[in-house]
């Protein structure tokens, strides 16, 4: 078995990030959610969400008819009040194994960037919103797999951020 990306404090696993199409996503497992690592000055934004009382990129579920992107862009939107400055680039689908029956489920993760962010303001999902340098601790201590998602989509000689190319996800 290939060594998992990232495991969280209630077991959750990040299996791979598997690079490939966005109009041929994978199908032997459900497609239910989308998310987005928006990137200024370094930091990706994350959110704090009341009801799983902790950091995570933005993102939800895949609304019916709706495209992939179309909920990366919505959620980041609902969420945080953000928008990238061009459309979000596509960076990979992210499979997980999830809860004690470890479900096998995937998400569309893409990347973008924003020169000017805007103001936040408060909602019934998420309380705040903060722009974390992955270089510093993670926020609340803990890193989850949507820190080492956004780790995965930052700029530099291995991050394949929103500029590079990166690699395989699958060497975490």
């Amino acid at each position: 078995m290939t060594r998992p990306l990232a495991v969280d404090a209630d077991g959750n696993v990040l299996v791979s990030l598997v690079r490939g199409r966005e109009d041929a996503p994978p199908t032997d497992a459900p497609l239910p959610l989308a998310l987005t690592a928006l990137w200024h000055a370094g930091r990706v934004l994350l959110v704090f969400d009341r009801f799983r009382r902790r950091w995570e990129l933005p993102g939800g579920l895949i609304e019916a008819g709706e495209t992939p992107r179309a909920a990366a862009v919505r959620e980041l939107l609902e969420e945080s009040g953000q928008r990238p400055d061009r459309p979000p680039r596509f960076v990979g689908w992210a499979a997980f194994l999830l809860g004690p029956d470890r479900r096998a489920e995937y998400g569309a993760l893409f990347t973008g960037r924003t020169a000017a962010p805007r103001p936040f303001r408060a909602n019934e999902e998420i309380a705040d919103v903060h722009w974390w340098d992955p270089d510093d601790p993670f926020p609340g201590g803990v890193r989850s797999l949507d820190a080492r998602l956004a780790e995965l989509t930052r700029d530099g000689p291995t991050g394949g951020g929103p500029t590079g190319n990166g690699g395989s996800a699958g060497s975490g």
